[in-house]
């Protein structure tokens, strides 16, 4: 019920159901952790739009997960910018430390690693994503095992961070 009425809410926002779409699924992602094809059924349903058309609006952003992930999703950015200055070796380094691959959840469900294309904060490069919310930027082999070791304790990270505007767009719709 607290779902849809934040739905009928955000549809009275835009001029037309079709706008709502991208708020629309980060209340569902809140909801259900994901967005996968069964969730995005759900909202192309409640929103009275073809399927097609949702599954468009998640599988073009990566802030939409298309599977249950961890706890802590971590969005590490490899294009043009983050290579250079470093990102496949971020991404290599956090794949030794969590035991896992990209596209992959660690057993105990702590965190879900991710390659991303463009973030768009290539003056910060190399840079990752923390689970939709803040950015952490100007990463080192350092940074990553301290911000490992913050996130496995409960902690808020306190590195160079940025929040992110659509996250925050998604919090103050």
């Amino acid at each position: 019920k607290e779902d849809l009425d934040r739905i009928e809410s955000i549809k009275k926002e835009y001029p037309e159901v079709k706008a709502t779409t991208l708020q629309v699924l980060w209340v569902a992602q809140d909801r259900f952790g994901h967005v996968d094809a069964d969730v995005q059924r759900l909202v192309a349903a409640t929103l009275e739009l073809p399927e097609a058309h949702v599954h468009g609006v998640a599988s073009f952003y990566t802030q939409y997960y298309k599977q249950k992930m961890g706890k802590h999703v971590l969005d590490v950015c490899t294009c043009l910018s983050c290579q250079l200055c470093g990102g496949y070796d971020i991404l290599n380094h956090l794949e030794k430390k969590l035991g896992i691959k990209a596209g992959e959840t660690t057993k105990d469900g702590m965190f879900s690693l991710q390659q991303v294309e463009c973030l768009g904060a290539c003056g910060y490069a190399p840079m990752l994503q923390v689970t939709n919310g803040e950015f952490v930027n100007h990463l080192t082999e350092e940074k990553v095992d301290q911000l490992l070791e913050k996130l496995r304790n409960g902690e808020d990270p306190e590195h160079e961070m940025m929040e992110m505007p659509l996250r925050k767009q998604k919090e103050n719709p």
